[in-house]
């Protein structure tokens, strides 16, 4: 059942991407990019802000996902693994792509989440810069695990990250103003609260439950 649940992940993950083929494209000339009409988004904007912190979230999903695929065997976490990296990598260059297109920076002299009136959230140090972020020692953990346990702490590790990315792009999709953007915003939500279903069976079956 797990296994069947993954592969319509893939193909939803998939479809989601041929369907934002156009988004780029979509992006430009709400931009006016070519064309008339110049709608570009400011450099502190909610649409900017998502752009690069969700950025930034979405490598260090990849990042752990490439991790684990190097530390288990087990065919239906490497396939997760990979559908996450595949899908978030290639959400990361169409964001990156949107500020190139507007002419906007990818950092920002503010703290990450002040476009959600966040900047002033509690410094959580050790590299974990974002909501559901995982600190550099987790990382350093997660690649010192091998077999279940480097499973166990991955599907926990993601879970939270996740958690937290619903959460930046349920903010975008109150926030931003490009309409694009938004509908991937929402995309997200949708596919990783479908994912998150997926991890919490997956954990269930190691014995294991998220950590939150």
């Amino acid at each position: 059942m797990i296994r069947r649940r993954i592969g319509w992940l893939a193909g939803a993950a998939a479809a989601v991407l041929v369907a934002a083929g156009g988004v780029t494209y979509a992006v430009a000339e709400d931009s006016g990019v070519g064309g008339t009409r110049l709608t570009v988004p400011g450099a502190e904007s909610a649409d900017a802000g998502f752009a690069r912190d969700m950025a930034v979230h979405h490598q260090q999903a990849v990042e752990m996902s490439y991790i684990v695929r190097d530390r288990t065997t087990n065919a239906d976490v490497r396939r997760l693994a990979y559908d996450i990296a595949q899908t978030q990598a290639n959400q990361r260059g169409m964001l990156l792509g949107w500020l190139d297109l507007w002419g906007l920076p990818k950092v920002s002299a503010k703290p990450p989440m002040a476009w959600m009136g966040m900047g002033d959230m509690p410094e959580r140090g050790d590299g974990s810069l974002m909501p559901g972020m995982a600190t550099d020692t987790e990382l350093r953990k997660l690649q010192s695990l091998s077999g279940k346990q480097a499973e166990i702490f991955y599907l926990q590790l993601m879970t939270d990250h996740h958690k937290g990315g619903i959460h930046m792009a349920e903010g975008c999709v109150a926030r931003c103003t490009v309409d694009v953007e938004k509908r991937l915003a929402q995309g997200m939500v949708d596919a990783q609260q479908s994912e998150l279903q997926v991890m919490a069976g997956m954990l269930k079956e190691r014995g294991a439950k998220p950590r939150s």
